[in-house]
């Protein structure tokens, strides 16, 4: 049930798949016809203009208070069960079935879904900001999320597919390579600062060296280029026999490691000196990765395999455990553990002490390209050819998924502040997100669900449509454990 702004109206939902329109006397005004199923949840806007409603028929439809004439958003995948526009209208929140809230503008469009929670989330309530967004869900938890739009900006200066970004140790400048033949330098608000053209061919990948004060990047015509600040060329590094995938400064920033489709990794001093040619993977190698401690180097082979060196040159290691090959490889800040990325849609999460695989981070519909953990490490973020971003926590449990991309997403960094993301795409674009949206905190606040089951219970119990289904006992532990409190 919901009141109009003005108070003057009173919408109410019904199991008889309708919406009734009253007047605060008592006197029915309206029915809106137009649900298949049951209606669970309806909402004004606060401005009174639009009427949103929830149904079991898995869709939200936005009325028009003035004609009564509606929209309907895309189908979902399970039945609506709440639905809430924020206190400035912009935004509304629908609850579901399939464990997830997803937030929409005013036009219909998809914002971004919400993950996290277990079993159907029942309920959801703005905070009277704005900012914050709770949820109640059959999982026995609420949940805060914050709610501010995730995408920041595009930047659109690339004409062909971006393959990296990496942020500079201070966080105001980003680097971006790409199939167009150039490294370009971002400034924190989205401008050009400067565009390197002089690798002649595609560029592959790039990476800021920890003191910042120099740029690698390298590609298809196989060799390494170091550059300054200023955009300056500094050195070309040659010896690679085919095109380099991957370049990584050591912590010191005193060692750079390159990774080639010539099946090889190569260790360089900063003045072009090749130090070390590591050779034991059989494909291409198309990430390459120092460990913090300063002792070790991890790479990520399309033979399914990710190494493990010492900087002399000596194979400690071979982790096994992709069934496909491996993308990306990246440490954790503490050296402790190692993520990959690969072709088999997964990312992996690894001991590096004993090589035991951790966890298997699943979710990604296609390859995924790209596997970062966030500079204080509480936060995993993988990028696939699906076109999305995801987020993960370090139980491998997803978090949030970034849409925005129109083709798969190559090359995710985090900003050294924590507060941003920079993501990569063949879409010829990067985006800029920040990391506003993500789950606040978990609260095992179990009695606050009886409320939502007290009216949910009694429909599913009865309606023989659900009947031996996961749904037809969604509150029958709740109301138990309710009982309690």
């Amino acid at each position: 049930m919901s009141f109009s702004p003005d108070g003057q109206t009173i919408a109410s939902a019904s199991l008889d798949k309708t919406i009734n329109l009253w007047s605060k006397d008592g006197n029915l005004l309206k029915p809106l016809i137009g649900h298949g199923d049951g209606v669970l949840s309806v909402s004004f806007s606060p401005d009174g203009k639009t009427i949103a409603s929830g149904s079991l028929d898995k869709t939200i439809k936005l009325w028009n208070s003035n004609d009564y004439s509606s929209t309907t958003l895309a189908e979902l995948s399970s039945g609506v069960y709440s639905l809430k526009y924020s206190p400035d209208g912009k935004t509304l929140a629908s609850s579901s079935g399939d464990d997830t809230i997803k937030l929409w503008n005013n036009d219909g469009k998809e914002l971004t879904t919400l993950n996290g929670h277990s079993s159907g989330v029942l309920s959801i309530s703005f905070s009277a900001d704005g900012k914050t967004l709770a949820s109640a869900s059959a999982d026995n938890t609420i949940r805060l999320w914050s709610t501010y739009h995730t995408l920041i900006t595009t930047l659109d200066s690339h004409s062909g597919r971006v393959y990296s970004v990496s942020f500079s140790p201070d966080g105001k400048t980003l680097a971006s390579a790409s199939v167009d033949k150039t490294v370009k330098l971002w400034s924190s608000n989205g401008l050009v600062l400067k565009t390197l053209g002089q690798h002649f061919d595609k560029v592959y990948t790039v990476s800021f060296s920890p003191n910042g004060k120099f740029i690698a990047s390298a590609g298809e015509n196989k060799t390494i280029k170091l550059w300054s600040l200023d955009g300056k060329e500094l050195k070309t590094l040659k010896g690679h026999t085919e095109a380099v995938q991957s370049v990584s400064f050591s912590l010191n920033s005193k060692i750079l490691a390159s990774a080639s489709n010539d099946k090889t990794i190569k260790l360089w001093s900063l003045d072009g000196k090749e130090l070390h040619t590591l050779k034991g993977h059989n494909a291409t190698v198309n990430s390459v990765s120092f460990n913090p401690d300063g002792k070790t180097l991890a790479s990520g082979s399309n033979d399914k395999t990710i190494k493990l060196w010492s900087l002399d040159g000596k194979e400690l290691k071979t982790l096994n455990g992709h069934s496909d090959g491996v993308q990306s490889v990246n440490f954790s800040p503490d050296g402790k553990t190692l993520a990959s990325a690969s072709n088999d849609k997964t990312a992996k999460l690894w001991n590096i002490v004993d090589g035991r695989d951790l966890k298997t981070l699943e979710g990604h519909t296609s390859r995924v390209f790209s596997v970062i953990f966030s500079p204080d490490g509480k936060i995993i973020a993988t990028a696939s050819d699906d076109a999305t971003i995801k987020l993960w926590n370090l139980d491998g449990k997803e978090i949030k998924t970034l849409k925005g991309h129109s083709r798969g997403v190559s090359s995710v960094s985090f900003s050294p502040d924590n507060k941003t993301i920079a993501s990569a795409s063949f879409d010829q674009t990067i985006k800029i997100w920040n990391l506003d949206g993500l789950e606040l905190r978990p609260l095992n606040l179990d009695g606050l669900l009886v409320k939502g089951c007290n009216w949910l219970h009694n429909y599913l119990q009865t309606n023989t449509r659900f009947k031996e289904t996961s749904e037809y006992y969604l509150c029958d532990d709740i109301k138990t454990n309710a009982s309690q409190f």
